[in-house]
């Protein structure tokens, strides 16, 4: 997500942002702060302290040489979040996980492919006439769709391009929008309502979508938290999205553990919350939490 990489997306502005909000923070603490491509071959991370995974946004068109590079460099320096944190929040699967461990989710179905059958079968299952198609290795709703009982199936390039999890659309997106909290060592630095634009559904500003800082309700603070707990080891970040579900009551939409924006604009103090935790991580002997 570097400007000037062959493979710049039209959001890196957010990028821009972000890193000019760290790196300033993280100098006043000492630390430098430098940017880097995942997958450059001529990048050397046995040069540094550790390796921050930033916005990668494009892992999940790769996902097994992404794994494949934090497994190695992981073994050369320390990497946050964890290479095992890493490997368990790449595919949605972790969802499953939290709803076994009783974090309130969306209800979901998972299929090994976004094919005709499963879809229409979703319908019935979900009890609902309008469903969300999403990969379960995906990010910035690459590759996810929405789709109305009796509407004709998406083009196949529009659609997961093999397992996915299909869950009901909530009527909260468009009326009341998603609700995106930032943490970072587990302290809950801000939060954000983001809400997309008319006649769309997705959240990301590349697709028109708002963001307006906000504080969350206690019961949905408390459940982003809940949410953390069932992870184990460091955490140098974590975003939490959650949406009010069919019963009012708020669901974890994402676990974010990977490579989330941190939403500088709605947090003036965010710099100053991630150099003061990732300062409080590398003063850690390693294998703590």
């Amino acid at each position: 997500m570097i400007e000037g990489h062959a493979e710049v997306r039209e959001d890196v502005w957010e990028h821009a942002l972000e890193f000019s909000a760290l790196q300033p923070a993280c100098k006043h603490r000492l630390i430098s702060l430098e940017e880097a491509v995942w997958d450059d071959p001529a990048f050397d991370p046995s040069a540094y302290e550790a390796v921050i995974i930033g916005t990668c946004w494009d892992y999940m068109q790769k996902p097994a040489l992404f794994l494949e590079t934090l497994g190695r460099i992981s073994k050369q320096v320390a990497l946050l979040n964890p290479i095992e944190t890493v490997r368990w929040n790449t595919d949605k699967s972790y969802l499953r996980d939290l709803a076994g461990q009783g974090i309130a989710t969306i209800p979901t179905l998972w299929a090994d492919a976004a094919d005709e059958a499963a879809l229409h079968s979703a319908f019935a299952a979900l009890g609902t006439d309008d469903i969300v198609i999403k990969p379960r290795i995906g990010a910035s709703a690459w590759r996810q769709a929405r789709l109305k009982k009796g509407a004709p199936l998406p083009p196949a390039a529009e659609l997961p391009p093999d397992a996915c999890l299909i869950q009901p659309f909530l009527k909260a997106a468009e009326q009341e929008g998603e609700l995106t909290l930032l943490f970072f060592d587990r302290v809950f630095s801000h939060g954000l309502v983001k809400k997309p634009r008319a006649g769309d559904y997705r959240t990301q500003s590349m697709y028109g979508a708002t963001e307006v800082k906000a504080d969350p309700p206690a019961d949905a603070l408390a459940l982003a938290h809940a949410a953390l707990e069932t992870v184990s080891g460091p955490l140098l970040y974590a975003r939490v999205d959650l949406m009010r579900g069919a019963d009012d009551g708020w669901k974890v939409m994402e676990l974010e553990l990977i490579e989330p924006y941190f939403y500088p604009e709605q947090g003036a103090y965010m710099g100053a919350h991630f150099a003061a935790a990732l300062d409080r991580l590398l003063a850690k002997p390693a294998g703590m939490s």
